[in-house]
């Protein structure tokens, strides 16, 4: 119900992956104490972190509770309804709902189309729970971060990518997470973000490097985490882009910043490489 699924355009068949992590079942379905809806979304089998509806169907009672704020969200006009101490998490909604408030006639409602429902929903399961489905989970034994393991009805509508309508096509759904929280100042949701999607798995080439696009295109030149994981990324399953003629076609396509910072990096690498020969 989120989004809208858009299959990608024809190319390679070649992927990157890598080997699958398991973790801990964990249940994570939300509280009525968080003042969220317990409903699910269909298609996705997930739990949601806000009410949404269509704005016609909007109970009045709903929106007016002094604590409450009313977004509305992406092309379609989603609504969701959240606290706003738990809004305030963020520096770019604080900052919003500080004049919202001062204004008497303000009907406490923000206004965000460029988002993703889906995102955004990710986005408010953080702000109330600290994470986002599935959950980031450390395997004591193993020392190390893994997704929780799903049941296989869950695994089964579990997308790792999200339809973006601003690059109409697919992009990784923690890279969106990531330049989401840059913009709200949501630093930890950054590093869950960034974290998680280091442990996906499977995802082709064509779909890495848009969604390293966007990366660098909703993310400040100082940014060195994200940009650096999809250079090491691209380095690392470098044999798998040269066979799948995807990067070639890209370069084609015009250069950015992303194929510079690429070319300096691989130079890196090979000077590090003859070093210790």
């Amino acid at each position: 119900m989120f989004s809208r699924r858009h299959e990608p355009p024809p190319s390679s068949n070649k992927s990157f992956s890598k080997s699958h992590h398991k973790a801990s079942k964990s249940s994570s379905s939300f509280s009525k104490q968080n003042g969220v809806s317990k409903s699910r979304h269909e298609p996705r089998r997930r739990p949601t972190t806000a009410t949404s509806t269509n704005d016609a169907t909007m109970s009045p009672s709903s929106v007016l509770t002094p604590s409450i704020v009313t977004l509305v969200v992406g092309k379609e006009q989603r609504i969701f309804a959240a606290h706003k101490d738990v809004l305030c998490a963020s520096p770019w909604f604080e900052r919003t709902m500080s004049g919202m408030y001062m204004d008497p006639a303000s009907n406490k409602r923000i206004h965000l189309p460029d988002e993703e429902p889906e995102i955004f929903s990710s986005v408010l399961e953080y702000l109330y729970k600290g994470d986002y489905y599935p959950r980031l989970v450390h395997n004591k034994k193993r020392n190390s971060w893994e997704i929780e393991q799903l049941d296989e009805d869950a695994r089964g509508s579990l997308e790792s990518t999200v339809y973006h309508h601003s690059v109409d096509g697919d992009i990784l759904k923690d890279t969106i997470i990531y330049c989401t929280a840059e913009k709200y100042g949501l630093e930890e949701l950054k590093r869950v973000a960034l974290r998680k999607q280091g442990l996906q798995s499977g995802i082709q080439c064509s779909t890495i490097l848009t969604s390293a696009r966007y990366a660098y295109a909703n993310t400040p030149d100082t940014d060195s985490k994200l940009r650096a994981h999809y250079l090491a990324l691209i380095i690392r399953s470098r044999s798998t882009f040269k066979r799948s003629g995807t990067m070639q076609l890209e370069i084609f396509n015009g250069g950015t910043q992303l194929f510079f910072d690429l070319f300096v990096a691989l130079c890196n690498h090979v000077d590090d490489i003859s070093s210790a020969q």
